[in-house]
């Protein structure tokens, strides 16, 4: 079942950044850095952020002088986005409001899981592209060996308690991160995500794991 990503992350909005810095142990923030770092685009690109939240990407791709627009489904999280300057629309990524060969550039986090054809939402991702345009995206990875029971451990047990100590809708959130990323990477593990790219018109596909495998890196080129 898809969850509702508006009724998951609506109530979180107003400390969102905060609380998923701290509950990532401070990596989120750097894995968002590393995605930006790696499209390697020239200032003054057009870059399309999806899935944009309260815009933390969208402010790295300002801070390197592109021109992103932030769009995401979730009204709270757009209005914070908005509150710092950023040009905002609120849409769903597979469904796209832009024409054809419209941007340079696009960057989507933690999308996937909620969208109920990742293949067509990738298509109408690289629609949106021009020739030869730069995507990346984020996502949790899974930790492998010693690491992999840590991390089940935390993200079963560690964040819902955490969660549920917060309040104001972060109990809901961290009941629901470990079971998706758990059934995120048994339907597209890396090698499954890397044909799927390449079925939606991606070349040059390049994963990179960061934090002992916690999060994942893509990017590509459209064809």
């Amino acid at each position: 079942m898809v969850i509702s990503a508006p009724t998951l992350f609506g109530p979180v909005a107003r400390d969102y950044e905060r609380w998923s810095a701290l509950l990532s142990l401070g990596q989120d923030p750097r894995w968002r850095a590393t995605l930006v770092a790696g499209l390697e685009l020239p200032p003054g690109a057009r870059v399309l952020d999806v899935a944009a939240g309260t815009g933390t990407i969208t402010r790295l791709l300002r801070a390197r002088d592109c021109r992103p627009i932030a769009l995401d489904i979730t009204a709270p999280m757009l209005r914070r986005a908005a509150a710092h300057g950023l040009v905002s629309v609120r849409a769903t990524a597979d469904s796209l409001p832009f024409g054809s060969a419209t941007f340079d550039g696009l960057t989507c986090s933690y999308l996937l899981r909620y969208v109920p054809d990742p293949l067509h939402t990738l298509r109408e991702l690289g629609r949106v592209l021009r020739p030869g345009g730069t995507i990346g995206m984020l996502e949790f990875g899974r930790p492998r060996g010693v690491w992999g029971p840590c991390w089940t451990l935390y993200t079963r047990l560690g964040l819902p308690l955490a969660g549920s100590l917060i309040g104001h809708g972060w109990g809901e959130v961290g009941r629901f991160l470990g079971p998706s990323i758990d059934t995120f990477h048994r339907r597209f593990p890396p090698s499954t995500l890397h044909e799927l790219w390449r079925q939606a018109g991606f070349v040059d596909v390049r994963l990179q794991t960061l934090s002992l495998g916690g999060g994942m890196v893509l990017w590509a080129r459209k064809g």
